[in-house]
């Protein structure tokens, strides 16, 4: 896991983001997915400097072994310097040996969010569910974290000021902001109530901003005039051969006989971002195959 003082902002990732969304509801199904409705609490990972060390990292292991269900895992954990934040050995298990960076001795409010992205890392790694490219695969580790349940405390690690800063992951804020946003509008859960650092609220609300976006956007039936005026316009250009301009996050196509055929319109579920295809026919109703998500279009 990685950590950095030096904070790059904004959605570099965004494309990545979106596919780990994807590849989780394709590997657990909507149903699992649902069974995740309740995040790691504050209380459950609360680390006071009273508390025996290793007896309280071995707690807040627990918490997250508990919150992604891993029942019959145990996390072994130890503290050593290290560039990273933390490192977590990928075996055969029942046993996981993780590793703190040693600063997390002296700085434990943070030691849940270095947990809660290895323990991630286990799960994953049980569910032989992985991108091909190291960069890849650790921002699909922060997705998962956050979408399941554990990452609003990665977001929350997140802490700047005029003269220093932190964050943990992969993820930017506003990305971290941007999933934790999708979460809590799949399952209508405030973390924000949470956040024990002002640049967390900031960045989740920015990030909700853009997951509200995913869902007002042509064909939906909840785009704004713009958006649907753009799209009639792009419809029309698609009925003599002409293409959305690059970015408008849809695409039309002929139907699989070719010319003559009903238009399609292919765009992405703003909940789980399956591309999904529909027949350009004025209004309707689709669900989404992948997430189940219930979608009022007007093609």
């Amino acid at each position: 896991m990685g950590s950095s003082s030096e904070v790059v902002h904004g959605y570099p990732h965004l494309d990545t983001v979106r596919a780990s969304i994807t590849a989780l509801y394709r590997r657990l199904s909507h149903h699992t997915v649902r069974t995740f409705e309740t995040s790691v609490l504050p209380v459950e990972v609360a680390f006071s400097d009273q508390e025996e060390l290793y007896a309280g990292v071995q707690r807040v292991a627990g918490a997250m072994v508990r919150q992604l269900r891993l029942p019959d895992a145990r996390m072994v954990v130890s503290f050593r310097e290290m560039r990273h934040a933390a490192n977590v050995e990928l075996e055969a298990g029942p046993e996981y040996f993780i590793e703190l960076n040693a600063r997390f001795k002296n700085h434990r409010r943070d030691i849940g969010a270095a947990l809660a992205h290895e323990v991630t890392h286990v799960y994953l790694h049980r569910l032989d569910l992985g991108f091909p490219a190291v960069r890849d695969n650790e921002i699909l580790t922060d997705t998962a974290t956050t979408y399941l349940g554990a990452g609003w405390l990665l977001l929350d690690a997140f802490r700047e000021d005029a003269l220093t800063s932190q964050k943990l992951g992969y993820l930017t804020p506003e990305e971290f902001g941007y999933v934790l946003a999708k979460r809590a509008l799949l399952f209508g859960e405030d973390p924000a109530i949470w956040f024990t650092s002002p640049q967390a609220y900031t960045a989740y609300t920015e990030g909700m901003a853009l997951a509200r976006r995913d869902g007002r956007q042509p064909p939906l039936a909840a785009a704004g005039w713009a958006g649907r005026r753009r799209y009639a316009r792009d419809r029309r250009a698609a009925l003599l051969g002409g293409s959305p301009a690059a970015g408008a996050g849809y695409a039309f196509e002929q139907g699989p006989d070719g010319p003559g055929e009903q238009l399609r319109v292919i765009f992405p579920c703003p909940t789980c971002h399956q591309r999904i295809r529909l027949p350009v026919r004025g209004r309707l109703r689709a669900r989404c195959g992948l997430c189940d998500t219930l979608l009022e279009c007007d093609t």
